[in-house]
């Protein structure tokens, strides 16, 4: 059953006030932010800080990410914009009605995901290519923004082109833009260092729409945000021909396993770095009512945002308080401030964005993921530059695919070896090279991975290059089975292949420390009918007692 507030409870009444600031804050970065969000959807201005209202809200209530910001995002954004291309005029009333449509297909798509409890994908997403997912998702925001703060004009979509797009124009910088970006960044980046607990990005808007507003900045080509429509959403729906719904389908679907995918992502990566408890699906809950939220107050499909989330914790938020608090705000703007907000420069927005990215970017991490695991490090660059080259989807999907394929790899070549009892009556474990053996005509061998298809032909050679020439012939061969939780069919007609073999060798196959699952493989399999019974072994030390015994006797 879902649990309300989960992302506030417990709540701490010492950690409140760091919520609230930090909510201001994000609503002082996230106000121009979702509005270039909301040109890249090809929806009306106003409708990117709805966004910030009820959708915001709703997953703060639902939801279970104590961090996670659910939001405009520039990813669903894209999406949502190229599939509704040429249904409509952009920003028109139609637009809306089939942007309102697909948020609420995508919110039907994110619920049936929680009933079928896809949260789990998150599991696969391992930190190796979190690390080098946001550290990609921080270069592609931070290039995306160069062209605002520089005061220049880029057109492409795609990060590579956007930085060449920056490179070439750096002749035709506009020097007053570029100052107040400087500005801005000296501003809040030197009250984020001298005084922490200042709202350094919230003084930093404040004071650049002040200046702008008295010093005329418009008038220097200093390109600001312009009038918007003030006022609180109202509840809305409209219904839609079946042939235009149909249209609609695959784009919320793109869109929901784009949320689905981005925002475990991002859960996952805070819930780690603060030792948050996580429930993915409970997420998925959260994300589907806030789409909902979105039909029905009239804007488009939300997503959690990487960049919206470590602005809270940047700012030292740690629950959704700071995501209500935000809303709270927002709503104040929109009912008595929305006039000032026009005078807002728009490089603003491209100078805190880059803040943002640049703590994104995790360079500590990644060296000394070199130092430490040279592989993984290739796994986390291949990662960011995929978010890069490719964008985010293409990194999700490409950091789900790397993660699994490390499984994969972990499980296909196991470590293995051969046991052998020091004289403290305890196992050390040597390479299973040809010859090795635990003690004259016996090796108990250890297989470090559950048994499939893919790894039993390997267990099976590497199994026969120890019985094969040896100082003494090998007449027993037992497997520590203890990491081996399973056994599927493939695996199971290999081992009943690999015991005829060693029979007609004169070596007899033998199991210890089956698991209760294995167990249960061996009779399902026929394996307890091919493995002579009193070759199955509780412990290691039986084992080698049998075969002792066994010796002695002969």
């Amino acid at each position: 059953m879902p649990i309300l507030f989960e992302g506030i409870r417990p709540f701490r009444r010492a950690g409140a006030l760091r919520d609230v600031r930090a909510g201001i804050a994000l609503a002082a970065m996230n106000i121009p932010q979702v509005l270039g969000y909301t040109k890249i959807a090809g929806m009306p201005v106003v409708t990117g800080l709805y966004t910030l209202l009820a959708p915001i809200s709703t997953f703060a209530i639902a939801g279970s990410s104590r961090y996670l910001v659910v939001s405009a995002d520039s990813a669903t954004a894209a999406i949502l914009a190229g599939g509704l291309a040429g249904m409509a005029p952009l920003a028109s009333a139609k637009y809306v009605v089939l942007a309102g449509w697909v948020a609420l297909l995508t919110a039907g798509f994110l619920l049936l995901g929680r009933l079928f409890k896809l949260g789990f994908v998150a599991d696969f997403l391992s930190q190796t290519v979190l690390v080098g997912f946001l550290t990609g998702v921080g270069f592609q925001v931070g290039i995306a923004v160069l062209g605002e703060t520089l005061g220049m004009e880029v057109h492409s979509r795609r990060t590579v082109m956007q930085f060449i797009e920056v490179c070439r124009g750096l002749p035709s910088i506009h020097l007053p833009t570029l100052l107040v970006s400087l500005a801005v960044l000296v501003v809040a980046a030197g009250l984020n260092r001298l005084a922490p607990k200042a709202p350094g990005p919230l003084v930093a808007v404040v004071g650049a729409t002040a200046a702008s507003a008295m010093w005329r900045l418009s008038a220097h080509g200093v390109a600001t945000i312009g009038t918007l429509t003030g006022g609180l959403p109202h509840l809305r729906f409209q219904v839609l021909p079946w042939e235009e719904l149909l249209h609609l389908f695959p784009i919320a679907a793109s869109c929901a396993v784009m949320i689905v995918t981005q925002s475990a992502a991002t859960a996952r990566v805070y819930a780690a770095r603060h030792s948050q408890r996580l429930d993915e699906n409970q997420d998925l809950i959260g994300l589907s009512a806030a789409n909902a939220a979105a039909v029905l107050t009239g804007t488009f499909v939300v997503n959690g945002s990487p960049t919206q989330t470590a602005m809270v914790e940047s700012m030292g938020g740690e629950s959704q308080l700071a995501q209500l608090t935000t809303a709270g705000v927002v709503a104040a703007v929109l009912l008595f401030f929305i006039r000032p907000l026009a005078f807002l420069p728009q490089c603003v927005l491209g100078a805190l964005v880059l803040l943002v990215a640049y703590h994104l970017i995790d360079i500590r991490g990644l060296l000394s993921m070199r130092r430490e695991s040279p592989g993984e490090f290739a796994v986390a660059l291949i990662t960011a530059l995929a978010v890069v080259g490719a964008g985010v989807e293409a990194g999700i999907l490409l950091a789900m695919i790397l993660s699994l394929l490390r499984i994969v790899r972990h499980s296909y070549r196991p470590h293995t070896g051969v046991l052998i009892p020091d004289v403290n009556h305890t196992w050390r474990i040597v390479p299973p090279a040809p010859g090795a053996h635990t003690e004259s005509g016996l090796v108990l061998y250890r297989f470090g991975a559950a048994l499939f298809y893919a790894n039993a032909y390997r267990f099976g050679d590497e199994i026969l290059s120890l019985v094969g020439p040896s100082p003494s012939p090998i007449r027993w061969l037992i497997v520590d089975a203890e990491a081996i939780v399973n056994i599927d069919y493939s695996a199971s007609r290999a081992v009943i292949a690999l015991q005829n073999h060693l029979a007609r060798l004169g070596v007899e196959l033998g199991f210890a420390r089956l698991s209760p699952s294995a167990k249960a493989d061996f009779n399902r399999h026929h394996l307890s009918e091919a493995i002579e019974p009193s070759r199955i072994f509780e412990r290691l030390h039986d084992a080698l007692h049998a075969f002792t015994n066994l010796q002695s006797a002969t």
